[in-house]
């Protein structure tokens, strides 16, 4: 092989343990050897299970030997956030209240890799039941990003991002409501997909009605997201608002010219405060799709509203999954946790009546907007990476933040509207943190929005650059 097995794309890997020039055993060896070479600077990796991975590949190996058929992940190390259950494999939620939990059933995200021939490593870290976009908490410390290790590598999925721009592992898995599967990768120069609501169904889930929180796929190229999604997007009956499609239909080919697709360009996002650095990373992407063939213009939609609107869902949320949890453990969940805990139990039906209502008319603009554009490109976030010992964002160009996620605008505002984004990487600030583009697509438009990324990344080349000295 050309270069390191543990940095190879997942769809060289799938090709190359099927063709014979590598075993998933050889493929395991690689990939739990960086593990214990980079892991211990980067703390990503929170629960391992080598034994039973390698046991695993012998498997894969073995089946592969005797003619069974091979899934499309076949072979193929992966990790899973902690808050996805899997069973037999602890999953703590990052929180002290599950430190010892292993659970006896695994989520449908996990159990469709798996069935695809994927190897589950481990448990990769996230804060306190995924809130905010720093990924730390009280059981396994912070998370490092591996192009400093003095930053934050942001959250919450920001452990499967460290593990995946660093080799640990080939493919990752996430979640996302304000943007934690979009801001780590901003944040470690990988490729991160928050789907459509439905895309990736949730089984089993407290509320099967939530149009905030998705699951997702993170990998280091389009290519393999695609491949991942293939795997992970697809009709499940226990899920109320599972998209019909199925997910085969995501390993067409990514290759498609670009040109005259209509680019609203908002490097502003009209008018929040944002670092100059991401500005001037942003603005320089604008020859890129030029040079594709797009048609860009300035242009941003109406989001009045949307801050309102998730704001109060969100709280919505965490008191429907969390209440219970903070009032049987009273003081152990950190104060952010509480904080929105105690904000949806504020909330009164006239509230919560309001945002719905807000909602259907926002999407209803952003619906309308994207009709007269086939993608809006934005920053994924507001700020390059900062300090690790920063928990959060408290001000932005002078503009004091409101809360601990406000400065996740930028993403959240999104959210709100329903629509698929992709977090891809675009540049490096000249102390070299990593700074990604944000592109949205049409409501469930994903396989559109994945060949404009495809487009784009090869246009760039960016998403090469590995983190040096690890």
């Amino acid at each position: 092989m050309t270069q390191e097995i543990f940095y190879l794309s997942a769809v060289e890997l799938t090709e190359a343990i099927r063709a014979g020039r590598l075993s998933a055993r050889e493929v395991m060896q690689a990939h739990l050897a960086r593990i214990e070479q980079v892991n211990p600077k980067v703390n990503a990796i929170v629960t391992l299970h080598a034994e039973q991975a390698l046991a695993a590949a012998a498997a894969a190996d073995e089946a592969q030997a005797q003619g069974k058929p091979l899934g499309a992940l076949h072979g193929l190390p992966v990790a899973h956030k902690d808050l996805l259950a899997t069973s037999g494999m602890r999953t703590t939620f990052g929180s002290k209240v599950h430190e010892h939990n292993v659970p006896k059933y695994s989520v449908l995200i996990v159990e469709r890799q798996q069935q695809a021939g994927a190897i589950s490593i481990g448990k990769t870290n996230t804060p306190e039941f995924g809130a905010g976009s720093q990924t730390f908490n009280a059981v396994f410390g912070a998370t490092r990003n591996p192009y400093d290790l003095g930053m934050t590598c942001g959250g919450s999925s920001g452990g499967s991002a460290v593990a995946l721009a660093t080799g640990m592992v080939a493919l990752a898995d996430g979640t996302d409501m304000g943007g934690s599967l979009r801001c780590p990768a901003n944040y470690c120069n990988i490729v991160g997909l928050r789907p459509s609501v439905g895309r990736v169904p949730q089984v089993p889930a407290i509320d099967a009605w939530d149009t905030l929180s998705v699951s997702g796929p993170m990998a280091r190229t389009v290519e393999d997201l695609a491949l991942y999604l293939s795997v992970i997007a697809g009709p499940d009956a226990r899920d109320p608002l599972a998209i019909a499609e199925d997910g085969t239909r995501f390993r067409a080919s990514l290759k498609q010219d670009m040109k005259g697709a209509r680019i609203a360009f908002a490097p502003t996002m009209g008018g929040l405060p944002v670092d100059r650095r991401v500005i001037a990373a942003i603005e320089a992407q604008r020859k890129v799709f030029e040079d594709l063939g797009c048609v860009v213009e300035d242009a941003w939609p109406d989001m009045r509203d949307a801050h309102e609107i998730f704001m109060t869902l969100r709280a919505h949320a965490f008191e429907s999954r969390l209440g219970a949890v903070m009032d049987q453990h009273p003081g152990v969940l950190k104060d952010t946790v509480v904080w929105n805990i105690e904000e949806g139990r504020k909330l009164t039906g006239p509230k919560l009546a309001r945002a719905a209502k807000l909602r259907t008319a926002l999407f209803k603009r952003m619906n309308e907007f994207m009709q007269r554009y086939d993608f809006l490109v934005l920053p994924v976030n507001q700020v390059p990476p900062f300090s690790i010992e920063q928990a959060y964002i408290t001000e932005i160009d002078g503009v004091k933040m409101e809360s601990y996620i406000d400065w996740m605008r930028s993403c959240y505002l999104i959210t709100a509207t329903g629509h698929p984004a992709l977090s891809v990487p675009c540049a490096f600030t000249d102390d070299g943190l990593p700074v990604g583009l944000q592109i949205v697509g049409r409501h469930q438009g994903e396989m559109a929005l994945l060949r404009m990324g495809f487009a784009f990344e090869q246009a760039t080349g960016v998403g090469q650059r590995r983190p040096a000295g690890l």
